[in-house]
């Protein structure tokens, strides 16, 4: 059996926040639990959104938790030239297409079909059409995908302290999912099944607002003959109005937090970590 390990792995595309420094508190006590390892991953696949600047600024708010990370950190940003043989590998098999779409096109033929994230479900319209040569982006032929491995699909969910369990997946519901952006050659749900195989990933923690992309994420290992993880899928931090936090909605930030006196040990106690020590 593969040695454990896990990974936290956040966006820099704003401030890390309290649900942030919470998920990665519990992969580094998982990690301590399951006497594995903890890696950082830098999910940086937006070009827009994500700068450098704020990389450097979430990797010092992990430092002032008291978390340090095996190096190298991987950046997805320099792995574009595998996240695009996984597409030409896919495209090969006539599992993707190309989609000209905008958002408003999608939204206005979906109606009230939803996705699991609660977005328009997107219903075809460009599949069987001939390549463009307008920007596009690629997306996965589910009723192919599904012919080529047709399931049962289930994953592994733990609990550190509970026994194992089997859980169905059911990728269908998410549809003709994109793999590959307009202006990269990925998506999130393609670099993170590509990266946790490649990193050698054998558990994964993170938030229950990530539990449904797990179904997509195994039938895209099977597809791609990836192992699969054991997940965990934690509660969410939320607002005094119940909300999740989130960088969108402006959820104070960990560097607020510290600007107006917060210490680490405060906030890890605070979030229930406070008898932990060291890290993974």
């Amino acid at each position: 059996m593969p040695s454990p390990r896990l990974r936290f792995a956040p966006s820099p595309n704003g401030r890390l926040h309290l649900g942030h420094a919470y998920s990665a508190l519990l992969n580094a006590r998982v990690a301590r639990a399951l006497q594995g390892e903890m890696l950082l991953r830098i999910e940086d696949i937006d070009p827009v959104r994500c700068r450098p600047e704020l990389t450097e600024a979430l990797i010092d708010d992990l430092a002032w938790l008291g978390l340090t990370f095996p190096e190298p950190v991987w950046r997805q940003s320099a792995r574009m030239s595998t996240y695009a043989a996984a597409l030409d590998g896919l495209r090969g098999r006539g599992l993707i297409y190309p989609c000209t779409c905008t958002r408003r096109e999608i939204q206005d033929a979906a109606g009230a079909a939803r996705d699991p994230d609660g977005g328009p479900l997107y219903p075809g319209t460009c599949r069987g059409r001939p390549a463009p040569e307008a920007p596009h982006a690629w997306r996965l032929d589910m009723a192919r995908a599904l012919a080529a491995c047709p399931g049962p699909h289930a994953y592994t969910s733990f609990a550190p302290g509970e026994p194992d369990v089997v859980r169905a997946a059911d990728p269908a519901r998410w549809g003709d999912a994109v793999l590959g952006r307009k202006d990269v050659p990925t998506s999130y749900h393609l670099a993170v099944v590509l990266d946790d195989a490649a990193q050698g990933i054998t558990h994964v923690v993170r938030g229950r607002d990530l539990e449904a992309a797990t179904d997509l994420h195994v039938l895209l290992q099977r597809l791609l003959g990836l192992p699969t993880p054991r997940y965990h899928h934690h509660d969410l931090i939320r607002d005094a109005g119940g909300e999740k936090l989130s960088k969108s909605l402006r959820s104070e930030a960990l560097a607020a937090l510290r600007e107006r006196g917060a210490s680490a040990a405060q906030l890890r106690a605070r979030l229930g970590f406070g008898e932990d020590t060291g890290t993974a």
